[in-house]
C-alpha cells in the first residue's frame, strides 16, 4: 500500500513538469537508467552503466548518431523498489527520456514495469534490462521491453540439464527471498520437473546481505539432505559469503552460480578470503553467464570490448563511481552493458535522421538475424522481445574465470 501511495504522490507531483515536445526532442537523445550505485549491488550498475558508456562514447566522438549524441542519465536506486519507482517517475516524467535502458535487478524493475502502462501515451519502453525474471517477458507489460539476454529460467534449465547429465540429481537451492530469488527457484523447479525430481533441499537469505554475512545456518539447512550439486540465486556478495561458508563447512559439490551473481565481484571476494585461510574457496564453482567470455578473443565483439574499456579507462573518473570502488578492466556485466548500448545505436541508426520513441517497437521488431560480433545472431519478433536464449558457462582456473564447454569433470 505504501509504494502505491508513493506512485500516486510523485506521478500527481510530476504531471504539471510533462513536457509538450514528443519524448526524446533535441539534439540529444536521452536514455534514463536505474540502478544501484551504491550498496552491496553497486558493482552491477557500475559495471553496465562503464560498459554501455565505453560504446557510447566511441559513438559521441564519432558525431552520434545521424549528428545526435546519446546521453545516458543515471540515478542510483540502491537495489530498492522505491527509489526506483521514483527515479523512472523523475526520468520519465520531468527528464522526459527517449526511453529508460539498463534498469537493474528483478525485485526493483518489476515494481517499475506498471509504469510503463502509466506512460504509454508518452511511448515508454525499456530496453535491455538486467535481470531475467518471467514478468518482463510476456503480459501484461512484456509488449513495452525488449531483452537481449537470456531469462533466469533458460539459465536454470541449463544448468539443471548439464547436472543431470553428469549423473547429479539431488540438487539444492540457497536463494535470495524476494521475486529474483523465487523466480530463479521456479525455474530450477520446473526443470528437475522435467526429469521427474523435485528441489531436494532450499535455503533462503534476506535482499542486502553482505559478504560478512553468516551462511552456516543456510548451509546446514541444505546439508541436511546430502545434495550432490547447489544452484544459487542471489547477488555476488551473498553467494560468495554462502560459498566461503559452505566450502569451510566440508560442502565438497559443484556450486552454480547464476548472471546476476557478477561473478568477477564474487571471484574477488572469494579469493581475499581465501588467501587468509590458506584455502582454495573457488574449487568447483560454476558460473552461468548471458554473454560470452570477455577471454574469447576470437569474437570480434570481444577485441572491440576489451579496446573500448581501456580509452574509457584513460577518461575522468566517472561521478558516478564512489571512491572506495575498483572498476574491473573487464566484466561479464560491462560486456553486457556494451552490447546493450550496441543494440540501441543499431536501433536508432535505422530510424533515421527524425528518431521517435513511437517507432521503437517496429524498429527492434525488425532486427532480425543481426550479428553483434558475438558468435551468433540476435533476432526479435512481434511476438519475441528477448533476443537471445543461449547461457554461457565459466568456471576458476588459477584464480582467473575462463571458458567453460562441459560439466565433465563433475562426471559421477
Amino acid at each position: 500500500m505504501r509504494i502505491a501511495a508513493l506512485i500516486l504522490a510523485l506521478l500527481l507531483a510530476f504531471a504539471s513538469l510533462a513536457a509538450s515536445a514528443p519524448p526524446g526532442a533535441g539534439q540529444d537523445i536521452i536514455l534514463g537508467m536505474s540502478a544501484a550505485f551504491s550498496g552491496p549491488t553497486r558493482g552491477l550498475g557500475i559495471e553496465l552503466h562503464r560498459g554501455a558508456q565505453a560504446y557510447f562514447s566511441q559513438i559521441n566522438a564519432a558525431g552520434g548518431v545521424h549528428g545526435r549524441h546519446i546521453v545516458l542519465r543515471a540515478l542510483d536506486d540502491r537495489y530498492s523498489p522505491g527509489p526506483a519507482i521514483e527515479n523512472t517517475i523523475t526520468l520519465a516524467g520531468q527528464d522526459d527520456v527517449f526511453a529508460l535502458f539498463g534498469l537493474v535487478g528483478t525485485p526493483t524493475t518489476t515494481r517499475v514495469l506498471p509504469l510503463l502502462r502509466h506512460y504509454r501515451d508518452k511511448d515508454l519502453y525499456l530496453l535491455f534490462p538486467l535481470t531475467g525474471a518471467e514478468p518482463l517477458r510476456g503480459p501484461p507489460y512484456g509488449q513495452w521491453v525488449f531483452n537481449l539476454r537470456a531469462s533466469y529460467f533458460d539459465e536454470t534449465h541449463w544448468l539443471v540439464d548439464n547436472f543431470i547429465r553428469q549423473g547429479h540429481q539431488r540438487i539444492a537451492v540457497f536463494h535470495q527471498a524476494d521475486a529474483f530469488g523465487r523466480g530463479g527457484w521456479d525455474g530450477v523447479r520446473k526443470a528437475l520437473a522435467e526429469y521427474g525430481l523435485r528441489i531436494s533441499s532450499e535455503a533462503t537469505y534476506q535482499r542486502g546481505a553482505s559478504f560478512s554475512s553468516d551462511m552456516q545456518a543456510q548451509v546446514d539447512i541444505l546439508k541436511q539432505r546430502d545434495p550432490d550439486a547447489v544452484i544459487t540465486i542471489g547477488t555476488s556478495e551473498a553467494c560468495a559469503a554462502f560459498i566461503r561458508d559452505a566450502r569451510e563447512s566440508g560442502l565438497e559439490v559443484p556450486i552454480a552460480t547464476l548472471s546476476f551473481a557478477n561473478a568477477e565481484h564474487m571471484l574477488l571476494l572469494l579469493l581475499s578470503a581465501g588467501a587468509e585461510r590458506s584455502s582454495d574457496l573457488t574449487r568447483d564453482l560454476i558460473c552461468s553467464q548471458v554473454v560470452p567470455s570477455y577471454e574469447d578473443l576470437s569474437l570480434p565483439a570481444v577485441v572491440e570490448f576489451r579496446k573500448a574499456m581501456d580509452a574509457l579507462a584513460k577518461q575522468p573518473k566517472d561521478p558516478l563511481i564512489p571512491d572506495d570502488y575498483s572498476p574491473s578492466r573487464y566484466s561479464s556485466v560491462a560486456f553486457e552493458g556494451y552490447l546493450n548500448a550496441k543494440l540501441v545505436v543499431e536501433c536508432l541508426s535505422r530510424m533515421g535522421p527524425d528518431p521517435s520513441p513511437k517507432l521503437l517497437p517496429s524498429t527492434m521488431e525488425s532486427l532480425s538475424a543481426l550479428d553483434l560480433g558475438i558468435g551468433e545472431t540476435v533476432s526479435f519478433g512481434p511476438d519475441k522481445h528477448q533476443a537471445m536464449s543461449t547461457v554461457f558457462f565459466s568456471t576458476v582456473d588459477q584464480g582467473h574465470l575462463v571458458p567453460l564447454n562441459g560439466f565433465g569433470r563433475w562426471s559421477k
